[in-house]
């Protein structure tokens, strides 16, 4: 994975079992026969945890998992699960002979762990890019082309992930990075640099990405992610999708596509990263793979979820999730908002066949700076790989299709006569409701209100109940 900040993926899991007891902050449980996870901390150092401290800029390979977070969607496993799930499946932590299991690539370095400790400052908390269930993840620097130490600073940037001996997500996880990106090479996906196998030490080095994660821009930064941008992205994502699905020498299911597995590079190239719960896709005359469900709330396909049958539509259902996220800057699960806008899929669902009021679905900060005819063809998209039958989504060569013109497009909304419209009648309720005037109900007749000098007010402030146009004052 091409490491930044806050894009780690894997977690430390902690199940809650306690069913009766009052959730704790952070904590949500699911009715029926499903149950959240909690992610916990567990890194090599144990001075306290740093968010990008050590660079000013997006710099992050790991996402940093907070408890406190209930935004943010959480790994699923079905009750009961982990007594019969085969070794393939387990999540507990175990160091079983290497030799057996693992075939290291020889385009792969090896390093000892005195290498990377001497890259990493020995772990020192400024170097700490994020946490997740897998361990810890570190900026550090190696040599361009061997495993010999260099000067911090100097050489080539990388990501150094730690694997977490309290964590759940273990050595099978560890495997599949190192068996899946050891092997796998493509320009959408994060690349391994190398790793270490030493005593009960497991570390995995990566491209160093640094401006973080997808998750990262759309949901913890104060300047919107431009439109042309977020296509790019997006065609980016779906270009790493396809290559596994359809490309690779065996087809390969992704298993946990969302915006925090998906890392940026200086030039807004995305790169999927966190391998740890890809799958071999069906092969012959097989439909899917049976597996124990695994993935995120909020994006994992609903015939998965309820089957533990996975195909590469299920990765479709995920990538329609993260397309939601692009185009409204929603996150897929936020108990933060109203009630009955908690799930993205649910709230939008209803509104994603509504040509007119396609707006309404439109990230507000935008401010109508995106194409129109992107939009709407975005949102045609987002419907098609939401399909609640698998069967009538789209393969991702075909979603790569789609969203090639996509960045491209120049129709931008804030120049539009129909947004001027909705912005000029925006400005009209707001003035009314200033003066106290009563707005008329739905078929009484309106007044029409000439406003001079109204100011410039983007329609995409609908949906803000605390935005409050100001007037222009012409001054003397």
């Amino acid at each position: 994975m091409g490491l930044g900040l806050e894009d780690f993926n894997g977690g430390a899991l902690n199940v809650d079992k306690s069913k009766s007891k009052k959730k704790k902050d952070g904590e949500s449980g699911v009715t029926g026969c499903w149950i959240k996870f909690r992610f916990i901390g567990g890194c090599l150092s144990s001075s306290p945890k740093t968010d990008g401290a050590n660079s000013g800029t997006s710099t992050q390979y790991a996402e940093s998992k907070s408890t406190n977070d209930t935004s943010r969607g959480q790994p699923v496993v079905p009750i009961g699960s982990s007594s019969t799930t085969s070794n393939a499946e387990s999540t507990t932590p175990s160091t079983p002979k290497i030799g057996e299991e693992l075939k290291i690539s020889p385009q792969l370095r090896k390093f000892s762990f005195n290498e990377l400790k001497s890259a990493t400052k020995s772990f020192r908390p400024e170097c700490l890019l994020g946490e997740g269930g897998f361990g810890c993840v570190y900026k550090g620097w190696i040599n361009m082309n061997g495993t010999a130490t260099v000067k911090p600073g100097t050489g080539l940037p990388v990501a150094v992930k730690t694997l977490n001996h309290d964590g759940l997500q273990g050595h099978k996880e560890w495997l599949a990075e190192v068996n899946y990106l050891g092997g796998l090479i493509h320009p959408n996906l994060v690349k391994l640099i190398g790793c270490c196998i030493e005593d009960d030490q497991r570390l995995l080095v990566y491209e160093f990405m640094p401006r973080g994660s997808l998750e990262n821009h759309l949901f913890r930064r104060s300047l919107p992610l431009p439109w042309s941008i977020r296509m790019k992205i997006a065609l980016d994502a779906a270009k790493g999708l396809a290559f596994l699905h359809e490309e690779a020498e065996k087809p390969v299911i992704y298993r946990d596509f969302k915006t925090s597995n998906i890392l940026l590079d200086g030039e807004y190239n995305a790169k999927l990263s966190d391998f740890g719960l890809a799958k071999d896709g069906p092969e012959g005359d097989k439909t899917h793979v049976s597996t124990r469900v695994m993935g995120t709330y909020g994006y994992a396909a609903p015939e998965y979820v309820m089957t533990g049958h996975l195909t590469a539509k299920s990765d479709v259902y995920s990538f329609g999730v993260v397309l939601l996220e692009m185009l409204t800057g929603r996150r897929s699960m936020d108990k933060n908002r109203p009630n009955g806008e908690h799930n993205l899929v649910e709230w939008a669902r209803p509104q994603l066949g509504e040509r007119r009021r396609f707006y309404r679905l439109i990230d507000p900060c935008l401010e109508g700076c995106f194409s129109i005819k992107g939009a709407e063809k975005t949102i045609q998209l987002a419907a098609s790989c939401l399909n609640r039958d698998q069967k009538a989504r789209p393969r991702m060569s075909e979603v790569v299709e789609a969203l090639k013109p996509l960045p491209y497009l120049k129709d931008m909304a804030s120049s539009s006569s129909y947004v001027q419209a909705m912005q000029a009648e925006r400005v009209r309720l707001n003035l009314n409701a200033k003066h106290g005037s009563r707005v008329p109900r739905k078929g009484q007749p309106t007044r029409s209100l000439s406003i001079p000098n109204a100011p410039h007010v983007s329609p995409y402030h609908l949906n803000n109940p605390h935005y409050s146009p100001k007037p222009n004052v012409s001054q003397p």
